[in-house]
Order: structure tokens, then sequence, then C-alpha cells
């Protein structure tokens, strides 16, 4: 199959690799150690079918980022590497009633405003006075907590994955050392390569889908793509310590690959843990949205913003798929990629039934974004995954020694795209030239069937953490 590599089974390996690339983009994604962390994978006890790369895929912390694989329920294990630190890292998009031309008249104001309201960047906290109940609660009942406190609206929760609550989360798994950290950190962006950015669609790819997002041409859309912050960082380290205290890491390919059977008790104790603090991210995500809105309503009174949908990039969910003529319920992780179900799983919202599930894959800094739509491929050959974004080419060290502020600013200014950055140090570390080209990985997923593209992206304003 094109855009397909096929890493052969050997060793102790118990499936075959799959990267799904061109080849200019395999030649890239060769050059770090994900082919070797995808073999690493492939180890792993009770995996299913194979072991999964996509095509923005690069070295990460166990599992590669842009990684997939399925987990049987009873032979399989859960490894908090295969998720990632920043769990329910994710993006949501906003769709508006407002038109490029009108959003440029104000965009200076609009980007101040967003600036103030919403904390981007190391060290800012939160406006926002959690109580210990207030936390355990959003722990428990995510963007659910949101819409109690008027911070949001029924179609903002349905519009949501998981409509923004993943069920079986127990905040009593959290450590209390988790909470602190994340105690003063809802509703901020954070730094890396998180962001808020303001778009217009520049191209509709398939009339019909994009008419059933709400897309049109010219229109002002807004993304968010931020997660748990300290909140979810603290709890991986947590039960990365703790499986391997458990557990040992002498059986595995990889030290960074600790896990726990998903049956025991320390597994079971993981995923409640991930589920509080996904629901955490998914508040986190609501709250940058109610902050929006007011920032928006300061300049254009008639302004209407809603959540065309919200989706994690860094989770673990037990999913139900065919294999070999049997449905079966797997245990999948997905680091660092998109849940791409087709039309008519019970999962998606009712009015995004017929078209599937929205992906949203966003470029780098400056570069194109995307609004994909799952489909029925997706589920055969990719446990209904594809790519989360550009992914990244340099590493951050080697970005800030070969890249420029100045450069990237002047580059974003000949663009037409205002910034504002938190730091000189995030500017050059997500800066367009280290990451892979964001048209030619979603060209991949659009020619594999994995995601369809409905509408191109482009970036008007930038807020960088």
């Amino acid at each position: 199959m094109t855009n397909t590599h096929i890493i052969e089974k050997k060793g102790k390996m118990l499936v075959p690799g799959v990267v799904f690339a061109s080849p200019e983009l395999f030649e890239k994604i060769s050059q770090d150690k994900t082919l070797e962390q995808v073999k690493n994978v492939a180890c792993l006890p009770g995996i299913v079918e194979k072991s999964i790369a996509m095509p923005d895929a690069h070295q990460g912390y166990g599992f590669p980022v842009g990684g997939v694989a399925a987990f049987d329920i009873k032979e399989g294990i859960i490894s908090p590497g295969g998720i990632g630190y920043d769990i329910n890292c994710g993006v949501r998009l906003l769709r508006t009633n407002l038109d490029k031309k009108e959003f440029l008249k104000k965009r200076t104001f609009i980007l101040k405003e967003l600036d103030d309201n919403i904390p981007s960047g190391v060290g800012r906290g939160s406006e926002l006075k959690l109580s210990e109940k207030d936390l355990n609660d959003i722990l428990l009942e995510g963007a659910n907590w949101c819409l109690e406190k008027g911070y949001a609206t029924e179609e903002d929760i349905s519009h949501t994955e998981d409509s923004g609550c993943i069920k079986n989360a127990n905040p009593k798994k959290v450590s209390q050392k988790a909470k602190a950290r994340g105690k003063s950190q809802l509703g901020t962006l954070g730094a890396g390569n998180h962001f808020l950015e303001i778009q217009f669609v520049e191209d509709i790819k398939n009339e019909n889908v994009a008419k059933t997002f709400g897309l049109k041409k010219d229109q002002i859309v807004i993304l968010i793509h931020t997660g748990s912050r300290g909140l979810g960082h603290q709890t991986a380290s947590d039960y990365i310590q703790k499986m391997e205290r458990l557990y040992g890491y002498e059986h595995l390919p990889d030290r960074e690959l600790a896990c726990a059977p998903l049956e025991s008790e320390l597994g079971k104790e993981y995923l409640e843990a991930m589920a509080a603090v996904a629901n955490f991210a998914f508040a986190n995500r609501q709250i940058i949205t109610h902050n929006v809105r007011q920032s928006f309503k300061k300049y254009f009174e008639k302004i209407k913003i809603e959540v065309l949908y919200d989706v994690a990039h860094n989770i673990a969910k037990f999913e139900e798929f065919e294999i070999e003529g049997k449905k079966q319920t797997f245990c999948v992780h997905r680091k660092g990629a998109t849940r791409s179900f087709g039309p008519g799983r019970k999962e998606l919202p009712e009015d995004y039934q017929e078209v599937g599930q929205p992906i949203l894959i966003p470029g780098s800094m400056g570069t194109s974004s995307y609004v994909l739509s799952g489909t029925k491929e997706a589920e055969k050959i990719s446990f209904a995954s594809t790519a989360h974004g550009a992914g990244r080419v340099l590493s951050r060290t080697k970005a800030k020694q070969s890249i420029i502020p100045e450069q990237v600013r002047n580059q974003l200014k000949q663009n037409n795209i205002e910034i504002r950055a938190g730091s000189q140090k995030g500017l050059v570390e997500e800066a367009p030239q280290a990451y892979k080209d964001v048209d030619e990985v979603v060209k991949v997923s659009d020619e594999l069937g994995i995601g369809k593209i409905v509408a191109k992206l482009k970036p008007l304003a930038v807020i960088k953490g």
C-alpha cells in the first residue's frame, strides 16, 4: 500500500510495525529513534495486530509521539509512556459568525485582550481560585463542572469528546503533589507547543462535510491547543515510578515503557487517575473557551462562538473494533495521535453521525492547520487514528541553536500574522522550521483514507507560551 512502511516482526516483537508516511516524511522519521520505538512497542504483552506510527511521528518517551497501539483487555498492559506526560493534551476548534475582514479591523486589540485574559507561558497562574473540593469535582466531572458554574453551554459539552467527562475517574488516585501543581492552572495555556490561534477558513475541500461542521470560506475560527498542565505531568511521573517499583523494567526493551497489566490493581488505579486528569484538561479548554468569548464580546457585541469539536490526542481508551470478522474491545493507546471514527459511531455527536468525527490537525506556528473527517477505513487500518499535527523534525535544543527569534517574528510578519509570545525561547523552539510539513502529513492521511480533508485554515494571530 502506498505511504505504508512495514517493519517485519523479528526478535521479541509480537506483531509487525507499520509506519504511515510518504517517502519524504519517512526519511525524516528515520533520523531519530522513532523506528526503534515502534519495534519496542511491538514487544509489549497483549499488543494486537501492529505497532503504528503516524505521518507526523518523532521520538518520544517510550512510545514515539505519533504512536498508536491496541492491547487485549485480558492479556494487555497500560503504559503511561503510551499516553504521554501531558495527559489529554488535545485541541479544540471554535467557529464564529465573524469573517476575516471584520476581525482584522480589531486584531491587535483582541490579541491583547486574549493575552491578558488567558495566562500562557511558564509560571503564569489562573485567576480562578479553586478549593480542594472544586478541584476534586473537576477531576470527577470534567467539563460538566464548567456547565454547573456557568462557564459552558450544553452544546459545548455535546461537542466535546466523551462529553467532556471520562466516566471511571477517581480523584483519590491522583496524588496531592499532582493536585497542588494543577490547582492554580485551570484556564491556562502553559508553554511548550501549546497555543491559541485565530485563523480563517482559507479553503473548503468538501462542501457537504464543511456545511455539517458549520464552516465556510473566510470565516474566523479559533484553535486552542493545551492539556492537563503540571497535574498531568506529575500523575504520569507518579505512576511510572509505581510501575517500575512493582513490576520492574528488566523484561522490557526500554525502561521508558514501564507498564502494568490492565487487569492488575495498579493498572486500574492508573486508568482511574488518567481519566481524572483528562477531565481536568477538558475543563481547562472549556474555561479558556469561556475567556475567549468574554474577550471577543468586548469588541464584537453580536459575536457567536461555538465549539465545533474538542478531541484528546494523548489518551488511552477502551474502544470496539472488528478484527478478523469479530467485534472486540481493546485498550487503544494514542500518543500524539487523533481519534478518527467514521460515520455511525455511537461515540460521535448526533449532528456529526452521518459524516464522521471532526479531526483537528494544527500546523506549526504560522503554517496551515486542517479540519478532516474520520472514516471507516481508519477503523480498519489504524484503530481509527490519524496524525495530530506537523511533528517535530528538530529537537528543542537544536532549534535554539539554529533559529534566531527575529527571524521567526519577521517570517510571521511577512505572512500577515501577529504574535504575542511569552518568551524568546518558546518562539524559537516552536518555529515552523522545527517541524515537518503539515501539508504533507495531511496529504498522507487523506490518501490513505484515515482522515479526509474538509477545510484548510490559515492563521492571523497567535498566542504562544
